[in-house]
């Protein structure tokens, strides 16, 4: 239970920020001048929610399982991250991004390792 606990934190973790990165395309960036409507975005405001669901399962998680697992297993999050900003966003990703994910996932293969 505690590992799906922590995927949802992951899932929720991702989504908030493709959100926040859809809802800022489309207001063009994020400046001084309209601050004000890039933060009342309802994509804006839907990454805040969802970042707001990771938070709780992650008390979650860190009641169930040794920080010294979990925050490293969190790092998946920047893996998941990476491939839907190259499938969603189309955007180039240098091979030694890739060489930091697999040395994302190798890490997590070793912490995870009993």
């Amino acid at each position: 239970m505690a590992y799906a606990l922590l995927l949802g934190n992951i899932a929720c973790l991702v989504a908030g920020q493709m959100v926040w990165k859809l809802g800022l395309d489309r207001l063009g960036g994020f400046g001084f001048g309209n601050w004000l409507q890039v933060l009342l975005s309802p994509l804006i405001l839907a990454g805040i929610g969802l970042y707001g669901v990771a938070t709780v399962l992650w008390l979650a998680v860190l009641s169930r399982l040794p920080l010294s697992a979990a925050y490293p297993l969190q790092s998946l999050a920047y893996v998941f991250g990476l491939v839907l900003a190259w499938q969603l966003f189309g955007e180039a990703i240098p091979l030694n991004r890739w060489i930091g994910c697999a040395v994302i996932v190798a890490g997590v293969l070793i912490v995870s390792w009993k």
